[in-house]
């Protein structure tokens, strides 16, 4: 593949081995090396008190504007409720065949769901989200393999049935999107 490099932009306060193993993670799936940066927003701007989350339109507009340029894709890692005017919430969203996404970490965490924290699992969520994402921006649509990365995801489960990879065919259609 013959990208040239990806950027993920961490806006909040993640640990860092959780950051460099969601980078090593997302580097092996695209073959690529993966680097980390640290962006600064002032999210009181896109917060909707009616709904009591942070609008993902307009927070990806922003952080396609301002850390996008000096990186072939660009991921912004929030750890906020993110939602569109459409859905109630969203895991993240990306510019199809664009240069930016964003993912956040709000809806992974077992703690939502009134279960036990666990940062593996939340990780691992988090590694599927980033690469789910990429792939949009690579020019992916959703997939109907139940295991593929790229499978919509409505609920945090829908996450967990899926693996890191992409199946054989998006593969191959990424290969040839890539040329």
């Amino acid at each position: 593949m013959s990208l040239q490099n990806i950027t993920l932009i961490s806006f909040g306060r993640f640990e860092q081995d959780f950051l460099d193993r969601l980078v090593k993670n997302v580097s092996h799936e695209f073959n690529i090396t993966v680097r980390v940066k640290e962006g600064h927003i002032d999210l009181s701007d896109y917060y909707d008190s009616v709904r009591r989350q942070y609008n993902g339109n307009d927070l990806i507009k922003e952080v396609d504007a301002k850390y996008s340029i000096d990186s072939v894709k660009t991921i912004g890692i929030f750890n906020v409720d993110l939602f569109i005017p459409i859905l109630t919430y969203i895991f993240g969203q990306a510019y199809l065949n664009g240069r930016t996404g964003i993912a956040s970490l709000y809806r992974l965490s077992n703690e939502r769901y009134g279960m036990i924290a666990d940062n593996e699992i939340l990780l691992n969520r988090a590694i599927k989200e980033v690469i789910h994402e990429l792939g949009h921006t690579l020019g992916l649509i959703h997939c109907h393999a139940p295991t593929c990365v790229m499978r919509s995801s409505t609920y945090v489960e829908d996450i967990d049935q899926k693996n890191y990879n992409l199946c054989q065919k998006c593969r191959n259609e990424l290969i040839n999107l890539l040329g």
